[in-house]
């Protein structure tokens, strides 16, 4: 919703503060009907999947159920008007939307970011960034949330002038419009509430390091500290170990595409640095309290199953949970 209003609104407001109809706008959905959201509001729609005009862009706002919501009719409908020259883009998660359809390929786009794990595995020919909107030729994709803002602003002040644009931005009460070159998420000291920077740098090492991480005496020698020392640097500001805080990123990493994508679990256990998935499992129903193929939602008798071929295939993966810390990695 915040996304979907943050799209409009700045249009609305276009037209209003300069006296003319700059822009129109019309809600399309699959069957024509209207849309329930997810916070129980009712969108009325105008329209199904129509043609439209080329000189029109379509924008795909998608939610928490993107992949369900993404039928082949809404497919073929964005491949033939991309064909017929419409710009099309995505908001927030309908950037998903916008690459099953092949029309992000080659192209630099965004997504929210608690996606952008699943994303990369399902598009890897679309150059991901990290930033809160992106516009390549006639394609374009936000973060979500006020990111639609910002991306709107950017395309009122291209057709109508920085002036118009800093003036819906004031009415919005919107004082720090936001660019392309802006990450979407806080940065890593904000996030941990820590200002320091050599922890900073590790824990940056960490989450750009998942399929394949990296060991502590590495990441201690890289900023110039001894493992000792980088052990303290932990237990003193995050009150755990390096190693529980990188197994702890992998870990999120692991759930997300648990969640999002259609991945088999050994392959999230592999793409997020596991040996084996006996022992992602293990890692994992310490953590979360469940194990992977539950999570997923795989009936009780499939997940046994499932557990007990990997148990057996992988009989000597031994995972010590009594520990404080997750069972020790194996680093290259």
């Amino acid at each position: 919703m915040m996304a979907f209003a943050s799209a409009i609104e700045p249009l609305r407001l276009a037209n209003q503060v300069s006296g003319q109809k700059l822009y129109a706008w019309k809600l399309a959905s699959e069957d024509g009907h209207d849309v329930s959201c997810s916070n129980g509001t009712v969108i009325r729609v105008d329209m199904g999947l129509e043609e439209i005009t080329r000189d029109d862009t379509v924008l795909v706002c998608g939610g928490i159920d993107v992949v369900e919501a993404t039928t082949k009719p809404v497919l073929n409908w964005l491949r033939r008007e991309a064909r017929r020259g419409a710009a099309v883009g995505g908001l927030c998660t309908g950037a998903w939307s916008v690459a099953k359809a092949g029309l992000l390929d080659g192209k630099r786009a965004t997504i929210h970011w608690e996606n952008q794990d699943s994303f990369c595995e399902d598009f890897e020919e679309v150059k991901l960034a990290k930033s809160v909107f992106v516009i390549d030729g006639n394609r374009l994709t936000t973060a979500g949330g006020t990111a639609s803002l910002d991306l709107m602003l950017k395309l009122i002040a291209r057709d109508h002038g920085e002036g118009l644009a800093n003036t819906v931005a004031d009415q919005l009460i919107y004082n720090s419009i936001r660019t392309d070159q802006d990450s979407q998420r806080l940065s890593i000291p904000t996030r941990i509430g820590v200002r320091h920077p050599k922890l900073a740098q590790v824990i940056g090492r960490m989450e750009t390091n998942i399929e394949e991480p990296i060991s502590p005496a590495t990441l201690a020698s890289e900023v110039g500290m001894s493992t000792r020392q980088l052990e303290r640097l932990f237990r003193r500001y995050l009150n755990r170990s390096p190693k529980r805080y990188y197994m702890e990123i992998r870990l999120q990493k692991a759930r997300n595409l648990l969640m999002q994508t259609e991945m088999s679990v050994i392959n999230v256990a592999l793409a997020c640095g596991f040996a084996s998935p006996s022992h992602f499992s293990k890692c994992y129903r310490a953590h979360y309290q469940t194990t992977p193929y539950r999570e997923r939602g795989t009936s009780a008798a499939g997940a046994e199953a499932a557990e007990a071929a990997d148990l057996a295939a992988f009989e000597g993966d031994e995972c010590d949970l009594s520990d404080i810390d997750f069972p020790e990695e194996k680093f290259e």
